[in-house]
């Protein structure tokens, strides 16, 4: 059998992006996930980081126009010396989002664009948005944040980058509604729109799938059973399968129509039973994150 080559001395992850997109985001979320995070270092120094010992866990570099002696030609550079070395693995993270949302970004803060200190923000976005073109272009991965809420751009960086879990599935069961989109990232999407709805109940409307009389409610479509029973069998079989396959963290969503009721019900039903069978389970709610209700629901009395 052929040996595997031995693992590069340094694990390296540049963080870059135009202002604005969820550099820091993406920082914060990579040292939470074990990466070790240096932001703004100047690309002169970088070198010098680099030689000598191993660090024993990847390092993410911050690097956007404000770095000292920051150039698209330097990056790049340093990006291909970088790439040649056998003892460095790099990969370029880069965030993006459209020029509108940029700019929104910038009027809510009221701070000024880097590169429009005296003009308007979406002079600096647009000159910005071209000058990064050619690193964009070389991105090992790309990561658009325009619709995406932190959250969400975390659980992106997690499942990109997350491999502290030595192995083990990470597992995020969601709720959404469609008529918002999918989240990103979803591995596997399901609908429950046909499932009796709360809504049209005056006094369940105002709750959500986590409280028991909501849940109770659903429960009594003779549909649901069966189709959370087949849900269920089809995760148990899917997951040992996955982790076989090396993959680290897996999606899986119920939609509804508001994302409030039905989705919320399946979400919490299966993330329970997932849980229960000794897999790394998480849930989010974005519909009820979005309106702020993403504490436990109180049972109603």
């Amino acid at each position: 059998m052929t040996a595997r080559p031995p693992a590069p001395a340094h694990q390296l992850i540049l963080v870059t992006g135009p202002s604005g997109a969820g550099r820091t985001t993406a920082i914060r979320a990579l040292e939470d996930i074990g990466v070790e995070p240096i932001d703004n270092l100047p690309l002169s120094l970088v070198p010098r980081l680099l030689d000598g010992p191993p660090h024993g866990r990847p390092l993410a570099l911050g690097i956007d126009i404000r770095n000292r002696d920051f150039s698209v030609a330097g990056l790049i550079e340093l990006i291909e010396k970088l790439a040649a070395d056998p003892e460095i693995e790099v990969q370029l993270l880069y965030l993006d989002a459209r020029a509108d949302v940029l700019i929104k970004r910038y009027s809510e803060t009221r701070r000024r664009h880097p590169l429009a200190r005296a003009e308007s923000p979406a002079e600096g976005v647009d000159h910005e948005l071209d000058l990064l073109a050619p690193i964009r272009a070389r991105a090992d991965v790309l990561i658009d944040t325009s619709d995406l809420t932190p959250h969400e751009l975390k659980g992106e960086i997690s499942h990109w980058f997350d491999t502290e879990g030595g192995g083990k599935l990470v597992i995020s069961v969601q709720s959404f509604s469609y008529k918002r989109g999918m989240p990103s990232g979803i591995d596997i999407a399901l609908d429950c729109r046909f499932l009796k709805n709360p809504y049209w109940e005056a006094a369940l409307r105002p709750l959500d799938g986590r409280d028991p009389k909501v849940a109770a409610f659903i429960a009594e479509d003779p549909r649901f059973e069966a189709f959370f029973a087949r849900t269920a069998e089809l995760a148990e079989f899917l997951l040992p399968a996955y982790v076989e396959e090396g993959k680290a963290y897996l999606a899986i969503g119920f939609g509804c129509t508001g994302g409030q009721h039905r989705s919320v019900v399946m979400a919490e039903r299966l993330a329970d039973r997932l849980a229960e069978a000794g897999w790394q389970v998480s849930k989010r709610h974005r519909e009820l994150e979005r309106r702020g209700v993403a504490a436990p629901a109180r049972k109603s009395g």
